[in-house]
C-alpha cells in the first residue's frame, strides 16, 4: 500500500496507486505553493501568475498575447481578462499592428516596467523559499526534471 501523510500530525490517509500520480502530487504541490504565496505576495493586488505574465511580457516585449498564453498554457479567454486587469491598472500596453489587426501585441508601460523592476527581489526571494522541503540539489533536479516535462529547454 501507498500510505500517505503529511507532517502536521493528523491521521495518515491512503491513496492507493493514486499516490504514484504526478498529477496528483503536482496539484497538491501547487495547492502548497499557491497558499504560501497568499500568505507572502498577494499584498501586490496580484494572482499567482501574474507577476509571472508580466515577466515574460518585461522578458519579450511586443510578443504575441496568444502566444505568451500558450507557452504559458493560459485558457486564451483567461488570458483576455488577465491581460484587462494589467492594462486597467496601466501595467501592460496591448499594440495591434497596421498590418495585422488580428494579433494583439503586448509590452509593459513606464509603470509595469518600473513594477516589475520594483517587486523583483520580493517574487525572486519567494521562488527561493518554494523549496523549503528540498535541498538545493533535489531543487535544482525537480525543476530541471519538470522543465523536460513540459518541453521547456535551457538556455545559456
Amino acid at each position: 500500500m501507498n500510505q500517505m501523510a503529511d507532517n502536521t500530525g493528523e491521521e495518515t490517509i491512503e491513496f492507493g496507486e493514486m499516490a504514484n500520480s504526478l498529477g496528483l502530487m503536482i496539484r497538491l504541490a501547487q495547492v502548497r505553493l499557491f497558499d504560501a504565496f497568499y500568505q507572502n505576495l498577494a499584498h501586490h493586488g496580484l494572482k499567482p501568475g501574474e507577476f509571472t505574465v508580466l515577466w515574460v511580457i518585461g522578458l519579450n516585449p511586443g510578443a504575441r498575447q496568444g502566444l505568451v498564453a500558450r507557452k504559458l498554457r493560459i485558457k486564451p479567454a483567461h488570458m483576455t481578462k488577465l491581460i484587462q486587469r494589467a492594462v486597467d491598472k496601466g501595467l501592460v500596453e496591448r499594440i495591434v499592428p497596421a498590418d495585422d489587426r488580428r494579433s494583439v501585441r503586448l509590452q509593459l508601460t513606464g509603470e509595469g516596467a518600473r513594477f516589475v523592476a520594483e517587486k523583483k527581489p520580493e517574487f525572486l526571494n519567494y521562488i527561493v523559499h518554494e523549496h523549503t522541503r528540498l535541498t538545493d540539489a533535489e531543487f535544482r533536479t525537480l525543476v530541471g526534471i519538470l522543465q523536460k516535462f513540459n518541453g521547456m529547454e535551457q538556455t545559456p
